[in-house]
């Protein structure tokens, strides 16, 4: 009997995420900070549009792209937001998460078989590096630096490009390091892409989540829009990861393809969830930013924390992630995060899940109560303490 399987799918590495999730799932006493999902609910005002739509019987395909009306909000919010203009029925579509937008982004550009290259920085979010293997790219790692604070450099960006290379996925504010790309940053790296005739998947799930000061798309930049997919979404900013919905806004000749592929593949997006997700962008400026200040607390307080116990970590201002570094115990991400899960109760989520260039770091999720935090960073502190003993 020949062999079923399809290559490239056996050897994809299941995440590195999972693991620890399951673990931790035997677990009833652990505490995880492992998972990137915010622990408040969906306000109330944007489920009830939710039931309000389902008492009112929508509950039949929308267009393949998305219903009018959401597509249109989409734009509105991109409008007032970063200031960069889409047009509702050409440039927008509405699909299943952002995952399925970074995903079909790269299906509709790479052309299998030609050794199109994807640039991907790393640590980056797990599903970059699959999607583009996935499509029939060859996915090219750059290794982000700590002392750079995970940001990408017009340098590593230029040493890295090819003839070959095609797309640059720039993940920013960054899943797992917390890092951002300021105005500067990201005006250095356009001259890169625009040198070199590139297109870009802009990953700007955590965009609302930025601490420091206003997130910045690289689409508003002159020349970028045309170049760039900005890919977004509503379960970070909304607390809406269960009702999976995202989406991605372009030039219309990329969108149209990416319709196509959606349309073979999903139909379209939840239909209850995009009636919701219009509530959230008319009316829920404000819960983000009660969400926003209250990550923002448990950021200050982990910083303050890791300052007070002398472990390596450089400040983030985005996402909910800090990323500190664990060099100085002599062990492997791994071996820490699976030695604190057994001996503290607490999960964590080893650098390496996150590409190679994690190694000595760990993913820590501040998406959970602050008390919670505060009993998880009581048991680090005394793990580093019986590390820091041992050692002598």
């Amino acid at each position: 009997m020949r062999d079923p399987l399809a290559k490239q799918v056996v050897e994809l590495k299941p995440s590195g995420i999972r693991k620890f999730f399951d673990l931790v799932a035997e677990m009833p006493e652990a505490i995880s900070l492992g998972v990137g999902e915010p622990d408040f609910d969906t306000p109330w005002h944007i489920r009830d549009e939710g039931i309000y739509s389902l008492e009112k019987g929508r509950t039949f395909y929308t267009s393949n792209a998305g219903l009018k009306e959401l597509k249109q909000e989409i734009c509105n919010y991109i409008q007032r937001k970063l200031d960069i203009t889409y047009n509702y029925n050409s440039d927008v579509i509405v699909t299943v998460g952002g995952s399925e937008a970074i995903d079909i982004a790269l299906r509709a550009m790479i052309n299998p078989g030609e050794g199109e290259e994807v640039l991907i920085p790393q640590p980056s979010y797990v599903s970059y590096e699959p999607c583009a293997i996935l499509a029939g790219a060859k996915p090219v790692i750059i290794e982000l630096k700590n002392e750079n604070e995970f940001r990408l450099t017009a340098k590593e960006l230029e040493d890295a490009i090819t003839d070959k290379t095609k797309i640059l996925v720039l993940p920013f504010p960054n899943n797992p390091t917390g890092a951002i790309m300021e105005r500067k940053d990201l005006e250095a790296i356009a001259e890169v892409i625009e040198k070199h005739d590139l297109f870009v998947i802009s990953d700007e799930i955590y965009a609302e989540l930025s601490y420091n000061e206003e997130h910045v798309s690289i689409a508003c930049l002159p020349g970028m829009k045309e170049r760039t997919i900005l890919i977004n979404g509503f379960s970070k900013a909304y607390a809406m990861t269960g009702w999976r919905l995202g989406y991605a806004c372009g030039p219309a000749n990329i969108i149209t393809q990416m319709v196509k592929i959606h349309q073979f593949a999903i139909m379209c997006a939840p239909t209850t969830s995009q009636y919701a997700a219009v509530e959230a962008l008319r009316n829920g400026d404000e819960d983000v930013k009660e969400m926003r200040e209250a990550y923002n607390q448990r950021r200050r307080f982990l910083m303050h924390s890791f300052k007070e116990m002398g472990l390596e970590c450089f400040e983030p201002f985005g996402a909910f992630y800090v990323f500190p570094c664990i060099k100085e115990f002599g062990m492997t991400s791994e071996e820490f995060a699976t030695r604190f899960l057994n001996e503290e109760k607490v999960a964590v989520v080893p650098g390496t899940a996150f590409g190679d260039c994690g190694e000595g770091f760990l993913r820590i999720s501040y998406a959970y109560s602050l008390e919670n935090l505060k009993v998880a960073i009581d048991r680090l502190r005394r793990f580093v303490e019986k590390l820091r003993a041992e050692k002598q």
